[in-house]
């Protein structure tokens, strides 16, 4: 019986380091402003499945950028021109938050119903964010971390300072990836002429495809 339990905590051992050491998914988001490409954790299995499964799909072929704010983030996640526009597939999926993951810019992040309706922080099956963000001073961060309990690290302290992101979002969402090209475009897109309920007055809509 002992030898069987070694067996088996070694498979799932080798199993987890597999999983930690195999190559990033990429993804390109192709849009009227640019591509932006993104890499998909591998820590964050449950969204980066889901997000390949949809591209899969198609789910994403047409779908707007439907909320868009300046200086916070880009939203997207709609079904598109192969779908009826619903808002997601009808599913949420467990929340991955994991403290090594924090909003600077150009994550990629998961949307989802506030605390009040869903206290175990479950993800939207289709919706997701890019964060712009903003600069953010060492003393907002001092601030954050007292009330939110967040720990920042020397590195995330350095990134926030320079290169910005969202620090009040930390711990409350799912980040399954970042970009790894086309900032640029992000900063475009969120620079965007916007209406009511922060919809870009001219619709932006994308494609997206694995990069094989």
């Amino acid at each position: 019986m002992k030898n069987l339990l070694l067996i088996l905590g070694l498979f799932l051992s080798f199993q987890l380091i597999s999983q930690t050491n195999k190559p990033e998914a990429l993804a390109v988001i192709k849009t009227s402003y640019g591509d932006i490409t993104v890499k998909l954790y591998n820590d964050t299995p449950l969204h980066r499945d889901n997000f390949i499964k949809l591209v899969n799909e198609g789910w994403y072929d047409g779908s707007p950028f439907h909320r868009v704010i300046n200086g916070f983030m880009i939203q997207a996640g709609h079904s598109g021109k192969n779908g009826d526009g619903r808002v997601d597939p009808g599913y949420r999926i467990d929340a991955e938050i994991l403290p090594n993951h924090y909003h600077k810019k150009g994550v990629l992040a998961a949307a989802r119903m506030g605390d009040a309706v869903n206290p175990e922080k479950q993800s939207s099956g289709s919706q997701f964010y890019i964060v712009q963000g903003q600069l953010v001073p060492l003393t907002y961060l001092e601030r954050a971390s007292s009330s939110t309990g967040f720990e920042y690290t020397e590195e995330m302290k350095r990134t926030y300072t320079t290169l910005g992101g969202t620090p009040h979002l930390d711990g409350g969402y799912t980040i399954f990836g970042e970009v790894v090209m086309g900032l640029d475009v992000v900063d475009k897109i969120a620079a965007v002429k916007t209406g009511r309920g922060d919809v870009p007055l001219e619709e932006i809509t994308m494609t997206v495809e694995l990069v094989d």
